[in-house]
C-alpha cells in the first residue's frame, strides 16, 4: 500500500511540474544584427527586447521594437529608421512566433544545456515568412538563458528598401542576427 500511495504522489508531483508549468518572460534580451558591405561594416543592438517561452507547449513569441537599435553613427541609426529602409514608424516591430520542435529533448525542470531546433515565422516590415534556426537554450536555477545566432538571407524579400545605382552594395542581402535572452517565470 506504502508504495502505492507514494507512487501516486510521484505522478501527482510530475504532472504538477509538467503540466502546471508556468510561462517565461523576457523584458531585457538583446538582438545584435551585423552585415558587411563594400562600404562599411553596419552593426546595432537592441537592448529592449521582449520574449515569451511556454515551456509546456514549446511556444516561443518574440518582440524587436525597430526604432531601439543603438548604432554607432547617428547616420546610420536614421537611415535605418527611414520609410525607405525600415520604416519603423510604419512597421515598429520586429516579431517570430514560432515553437522548439524537439521540445522533448529539452528537460525545463533539470539545469542543463540543450540544442533547440526553432521553426515558426518571422516578420520584418509587414512581410512575414517561414523561417528554421538552432539555440542553445540553458536551464539554470529556475531561469531559461536562450542563445541563437543566425542569418535573415534576402532583406529586400522582407519589402526593406536597398539603395540604387552606385550605393546598392550599402546594404547587404544577408543580415546576421544574435539573439540573447534570460526568461524568468512570469508571475500567476
Amino acid at each position: 500500500m506504502k508504495k502505492f500511495i507514494l507512487s501516486v504522489a510521484n505522478i501527482l508531483v510530475t504532472m504538477v511540474i509538467v503540466y502546471g508549468q508556468a510561462k517565461y518572460i523576457s523584458r531585457t534580451g538583446q538582438a545584435t544584427i551585423y552585415s558587411h558591405t563594400v562600404a562599411e561594416d553596419i552593426s546595432a543592438t537592441n537592448n529592449t527586447v521582449t520574449g515569451l517561452i511556454n515551456p509546456k507547449t514549446g511556444d516561443i513569441a518574440i518582440s524587436v521594437p525597430v526604432q531601439s537599435f543603438q548604432f554607432e553613427k547617428a547616420l546610420m541609426q536614421e537611415h535605418f529608421n527611414n520609410s525607405n529602409f525600415m520604416d519603423s514608424k510604419s512597421f515598429p516591430k520586429i516579431n517570430f512566433k514560432g515553437k522548439i520542435a524537439n521540445l522533448a529533448s529539452i528537460n525545463f525542470t533539470k539545469d542543463g544545456g540543450y540544442d533547440a531546433e526553432i521553426s515558426g515565422d518571422l516578420t520584418i516590415k509587414g512581410t512575414t515568412k517561414p523561417i528554421n534556426e538552432k539555440a542553445h537554450i540553458t536551464i539554470k536555477d529556475g531561469k531559461i538563458s536562450v542563445h541563437s545566432k543566425f542569418v535573415v538571407k534576402d532583406i529586400g524579400s522582407y519589402g526593406v528598401g536597398k539603395p540604387k545605382g552606385s550605393k546598392k552594395n550599402n546594404v547587404a542581402d544577408n543580415i546576421e542576427i544574435v539573439y540573447s535572452a534570460i526568461y524568468e517565470k512570469a508571475e500567476e
